[in-house]
């Protein structure tokens, strides 16, 4: 019998290999499509980490707002756009030294919340919708609108103003420029947009006789 525990833990070390490996396609791929294809394998095998971890919560959110609607959008406008991949790439390798330097800062600032983390494991307690007995998800609805129902409600209503803000930052009234107005057209009469025009019938012409024939009588 399979031991569920060695199970889960090869599962990750799976999971995790493939994350790795498709990771590293996004930046070594030369075709655009295929490197966004290997970012939606890279969401999706962190969701199946994230599903291991039991927080149902962030792996469904994974792959219903990014792998669904962000990186298929991102596909079908790299799919359209014709982009030059040479003139890409020309600055890549000039470029590779600081991002090595960047990465390396990346991954030691990682090890140290990794190292805290494991350091106030037994301050933080344990995980909270497991003590609830509850589900990750269940849990954080639970919590999100009972306990945390006004910073929720601030936050949203702060990213709304957002929205209406960056819409009328980018707003501009260009001239020449063609654009409907709803409202004119919700007022449109038929009497403004069709004219019928009464004419007389038109009866066709009796067929001439032909130059140099005679008719009978």
């Amino acid at each position: 019998m399979i031991d569920p525990q060695m199970f889960q833990l090869v599962c990750f070390y799976a999971f995790a290999a493939v994350t790795v490996v498709a990771a590293l396609g996004v930046i070594t791929l030369r075709n655009t499509v295929h490197a966004v294809l290997s970012l939606v394998l890279t969401f999706f095998s962190t969701a199946c980490i994230w599903l291991l971890a039991e927080a149902e919560f962030l792996a469904i959110a994974l792959i219903v707002v990014y792998v669904g609607a962000v990186m298929v959008l991102f596909l079908f406008v790299v799919m359209m756009l014709d982009i030059n991949q040479e003139r890409l790439r020309e600055g890549f390798i000039k470029f590779l030294p600081v991002g090595i330097i960047v990465a390396l800062v990346m991954l030691g600032e990682m090890l140290a919340l990794i190292g805290v983390r494991a350091m106030h494991e037994a301050v933080m307690g344990a995980n909270p919708a497991t003590v609830a007995g509850m589900s990750n998800t269940e849990w954080l609805g639970h919590a999100l609108y009972t306990q945390f129902l006004l910073p929720f409600e601030i936050a949203a209503l702060i990213l709304t103003v957002g929205v209406v803000a960056a819409v009328v930052l980018t707003l501009r009234h260009r001239t020449g420029v063609r654009h409907q107005q709803a409202s004119q057209q919700v007022r449109v009469q038929p009497a403004s947009r069709i004219r019928v025009v009464k004419m007389a019938a038109e009866v066709p012409a009796a067929p001439q006789p032909e130059a140099g024939k005679e008719t009978t009588p």
